[in-house]
Order: C-alpha cells, then structure tokens, then sequence
C-alpha cells in the first residue's frame, strides 16, 4: 500500500517530490538493500492461484472416495430409510398401508376421516368404494347399509341443496372437505387402536343463487381400528362438535371465488 505519493517500496514516485527514507549503514558503510515485498497485484494472484489449487485437490478427493468415504474417515449420508413402507394409493385416491404402528393407526384414521366427509360419499357408487376400503370387512356390509339410508335419503338431501342423485344443481359447486388440524392416540396395543381426529369441514354450495352457502365447522371424530389384511381398518367411530375457535373478521368470499378455490386446490393426505 502507498502513502503520501510513494510506490509500494517507500520510494517517491518520478516526478514528485517526497521524504526519502535513508536505510541505516551496513558494518561496511554500503546502505542496505530496501527488503523486496510483493505487490498487491502479485498477493491477489497468488491468492486466486491458492484457492484454485485447493478447490481441485477437493474435488480430486470427492471423485477418487465415490461416496464411499476413506478409512477411519466419517462421510455424509443420505437420509436413511426408517424401514416403514409409505402409504399407497387405494380405492378413490384413499391412502392405504398403514404401518403397524401407533403414528400408522393415527395417520390412518386421519386420512379416513377425510373419505368420509368428502363429496365422493354423496355419489352411490364411490361411497361403496369408500366404505369398502376404510371400514373393518366385519362391518362393512352393514355400514353400508346405513349409510346409504343416510345419503339417498330425499329429505336430507333437499335440505342441504342438493338433487335426488347427489348431484349439485346446474350453475352450482357442491363442497364437501375435510381437514385434520390433529390426531391423538387414546388406546393403542398393536392390534386395537382408538384415535382421535379433530378437524375442520368446509360444507355448502358454491354459487349465486345458493341458499346453503360454503361455512366452515369443527368436530372431532374418535376412531376405532383394527389390525387386518395388513392394515388399519374402522370398527366404528363417534362425532362431536369442537373444539371451535373464535371467528376472525374476515371477508368472506364470494361464491365465484370459493368455487374457484374449490376446484384449482386438491385435497392433501396425511401421514405421520
């Protein structure tokens, strides 16, 4: 570095006039030699020259290792699989292949309780699906059966605005969907497992004319599981209402807007 118009060894530059610095005498009476110090400009290159170098031998190490790492040497890994198998796909998209444990037994009844209170359960044919993959083969002929006494009933149908096949009215969206907040387990011994799930719904018909328009509510299912064929499957289940938090002041939105919403986001599942 140079102060005062000098160069980078201290001497003035041509053309200036600056302090000279006289070096002290030599035994011999001859000034000493200035001591030579490298340039900035030469450091940087050196610099750069140094960091390429050590750059190379890394990646030198890294290709001659192949992952497999030196002796006496610990080495990154990936993260290693936990040997539980991920859940599949089943009937309507409902997830299936539990693990055998109790985080399996809850991600099960949450993933069911999605099922049952989406809007493939006002169609005649998925709900036969739905019931068959969720329920206990045990009980699954007789839920059925009251089921479908519940959801082809006309009076119940009528009154949440829907026709007698299901179906939402022409111009109309009917919203039906389930989303677990939590899951906890109350019983659980590898075989039998009582899960709660609590969640929050969004239920109604999406449209200008609606006269049940889209609402939110709050429930909790407890499930009862059994271990069969190699996975969680309902015995039975009872609802209540809540817990329910306080309603923001928020806009609600339109039903064009809530339709939209309904149509361009799916529904996720869930697994612990």
């Amino acid at each position: 570095m140079s102060f005062g118009g000098d160069d980078e060894y201290g001497h003035a530059r041509s053309g200036r006039q600056g302090t000279r610095t006289r070096l002290p005498e030599t035994e011999s009476g001859a000034a000493r030699s200035a001591p030579m110090r490298p340039g900035r400009n030469v450091l940087m290159v050196v610099g750069v020259v140094m960091l390429l170098i050590g750059a190379i031998a890394v990646a030198t190490r890294a290709g001659d290792d192949d992952g497999r790492g030196g002796e006496g040497r610990e080495q990154a890994q990936p993260t290693a699989p936990t040997g539980v198998k991920p859940v599949g796909s089943g009937a309507d998209g409902i997830p299936s292949g539990f693990a055998r444990t109790e985080q399996g037994a809850q991600s099960a009844a949450a993933n069911y309780a999605v099922a049952l209170g989406g809007d493939g359960m006002y169609d005649a044919d998925r709900r036969a699906r739905i019931v068959d993959a969720v329920y206990s083969p045990k009980v699954a002929a007789k839920r059925r059966d009251d089921i479908n006494e519940v959801y082809s009933d006309s009076g119940f149908l009528g009154r949440i605005g829907l026709t007698q096949d299901g179906s939402a009215p022409r111009g109309m969206t009917f919203v039906s969907r389930v989303s677990p907040v939590g899951t906890n387990a109350l019983e659980f011994n590898g075989r039998n497992a009582k899960v709660e799930v609590w969640y929050s719904t969004l239920f109604g018909l999406a449209g200008k004319d609606s006269e049940n328009p889209v609402t939110e509510a709050w429930y909790t299912n407890t499930f009862d599981l059994e271990w069969v064929d190699g996975d969680w499957k309902i015995v039975d289940f009872k609802q209540v209402d809540g817990p329910a938090p306080v309603g923001r002041d928020q806009r609600a939105s339109s039903a064009d807007e809530m339709a939209d919403a309904v149509e361009r986001f799916g529904g996720f599942t869930y697994a612990r």
